[in-house]
Order: structure tokens, then C-alpha cells, then sequence
């Protein structure tokens, strides 16, 4: 992932310019009562990703906005270059005909699909989506998922910053404003707690592994060793150190300016645990303490996001 990523740096770019050409409230749509961003997604590529045809062999990651999903795809593309026998950091062979997509599944043109089916194996896919808005020959095919949550504080203050870098999405001019959205289920992608009790019908499937966000900064050598065993990669210590290092924040920092371009510092901020608390007031933590307690207290993810430990003051 070190070389420019062009089909991700490309249609970065657009989608801003394009942004940069529209008004505030322009920049959503909403597809099935869940907002979307117009520059990213759209109703014609919603309704072709319907009869899109899984893999059994497709690598699928799944987590809500600002879930930490381009750090576990710097991991899962190493993963998947050792399965290959490919050095990593190398660049590719230079093989201009070689197919490239944008790997977030939902974001791109609706001939998107097509294309795809000419990738080789295994495809490596990133959704934001909820599971019942995915094809349904992905659960079919019994598609090995990787599912990364992360707890809501954090993502929501991660998203704020994010929101406000990104032109593409609407900026605010106040975290109270952003707030406001972020409980009333209008920004992107919808709302986080529905999203992660959609995905808790589906924890106890074996083609889905879920991890947290906090789990992986605790002990990233462990969590790469489990995501590996999961879909079936054997490592020698000396890989495993290697995805380990390279998947470091301050690596993937450090490289964010060939991996994701001029956006590089606005996908890679901090990466921390418990930033929420530079921003949330009291009112606010109790008032997300409340969404938390009616929509995941006692479900499986709502026990594997430790939200007692990460999201009380």
C-alpha cells in the first residue's frame, strides 16, 4: 500500500472537486431512510450492487465510518500480499492493464460491478454499509467477513474531525452542531448504534469475525495473528512482525501521502483511545450513555465494545 493507491487517490480527488461545486445541501442523498454522500455514492450504483455476485474467496471488511477501516486494510492487503508470496512495500510489476477498483463496495460508477468481475482472487472489499443493504450473495456465499467496531464516543469525535477536512461531507462550525446530527441520525452512513445492532444478528455467524478498534492499539501483534488465522493465512514470526510495524499508526502516517494523497493528514489524525473526552460535555455523555443503554446494553457487540471502560468519564 505504500505506492499511490491511483483508483483511490483519483476518485478522492473528484469526489472533492465535485463537493466544492455544490451547496451544503446538496452534498446527501438518502437511499432507504439512510444519508448518504452524493460525491461517493449513488441510488443507480445502490440498485446494480444488489445483483453483484460474492466470491466464497472475497475479503470482506465491514465497520462504520471512522472505525479505523483504512488501518485494517493496510493490514488485510499485507495479509493478503503474504498469501501470495509478494514482498511487501514492493511496488507492483507495472502492469498498466491490470484492473483497479476503489475497494469500498458502495462508493463509484454503477458499471463499477462489472468490472469487478474480472479482478483475480481473492477480492479485498471495504463497506460502511449495514448488512441487510448488502447483496445478499455475500451471505449466500458464505463470504469470510471481518468486522471492526469501535466505541461510539471516540468515533463520533474521529468523525467530527473528519467531517470538517473532507469537503465531500457537510462541515460544522460547532462539535454541538456535529453532535446534534450524530443522535438525530443524519449524517453519513446513518446512525452508528443502529448500525452496530443491525451487524449483532449476524456476531454468532462463522464466516464473521469481529474485532474492536481498542483491542487492536492494546495488542496489535495478537489481533494480526487472529485476523490471519481467521481467513486461513499462515505467517512465520518475521511476517507477522512485519504487518505488525507497518501497521503501526505512526508508519501509516508517516506513508498517508502515497497511500491516500493530499488527503493523507485528514485520514490519519490521531488514531487514539478516548480523544472523546476533549470535546464531550456532560450533558452530552449522558445523553449517548442513553442511546447506548436502549439499543446494545446486553447484546454481543455492546459486551465486546468494553463501553464501561472506554466510554465513561
Amino acid at each position: 500500500m505504500e505506492k499511490p493507491r491511483k483508483a483511490f487517490t483519483d476518485l478522492i480527488d473528484k469526489a472533492v472537486a465535485a463537493a466544492n461545486l455544490k451547496n451544503r445541501d446538496e452534498l446527501m442523498f438518502s437511499y432507504k431512510g439512510i444519508p448518504y454522500p452524493t460525491s461517493f455514492c449513488s441510488p443507480e450504483a445502490f440498485k446494480a450492487l444488489e445483483s453483484f455476485e460474492a466470491r466464497s474467496d472475497d475479503v470482506i471488511l465491514a465497520g462504520y465510518p471512522k472505525s479505523g477501516t483504512n488501518w485494517l486494510s493496510q493490514i488485510l492487503t499485507d495479509l493478503i500480499a503474504i498469501s501470495q508470496k509478494k514482498t511487501l512495500g514492493e511496488e507492483r510489476s507495472g502492469n498498466a492493464e491490470e484492473p483497479e477498483e476503489f475497494p469500498y463496495l458502495e462508493v463509484g460508477d454503477p458499471e463499477k460491478y462489472e468490472r469487478m468481475i474480472k479482478l483475480p482472487s481473492p477480492r479485498f472489499m471495504v463497506t460502511h454499509l449495514r448488512p441487510e443493504n448488502l447483496p445478499t450473495s455475500i451471505f449466500k456465499n458464505k463470504v469470510k467477513i471481518l468486522l471492526l467496531i469501535r466505541n461510539p464516543k471516540d468515533l463520533a469525535t474521529s468523525f467530527y474531525h473528519f467531517s470538517n477536512g473532507l469537503a465531500a461531507l457537510p462541515s460544522y462550525e460547532t462539535w454541538d452542531d456535529f453532535f446534534t446530527d450524530f443522535v438525530s441520525k443524519k449524517i453519513a452512513w446513518g446512525c452508528y448504534f443502529e448500525y452496530l445492532s443491525e451487524w449483532n444478528k449476524y456476531v454468532d455467524k462463522e464466516n464473521i469475525m469481529t474485532v474492536t478498534y481498542e483491542e487492536l492499539k492494546e495488542n496489535r501483534a495478537l489481533g494480526v495473528k487472529n485476523i490471519a488465522a481467521f481467513f486461513g493465512i499462515p505467517l512465520t514470526e518475521k511476517e507477522l512482525q512485519l504487518v505488525v510495524e507497518r501497521s503501526s499508526f505512526q508508519s501509516m502516517k508517516k506513508n498517508s501521502e502515497k497511500t491516500h494523497g493530499a488527503f493523507g493528514n485528514i485520514f490519519f489524525r490521531k488514531g487514539a483511545v478516548s480523544d472523546w473526552k476533549n470535546l464531550f460535555s456532560e450533558d452530552q455523555n449522558e445523553k449517548m450513555d442513553k442511546m447506548f443503554e436502549e439499543c446494545l446494553a446486553g447484546t454481543k457487540l455492546g459486551k465486546k465494545l468494553k463501553y464501561d471502560v472506554y466510554c465513561k468519564a
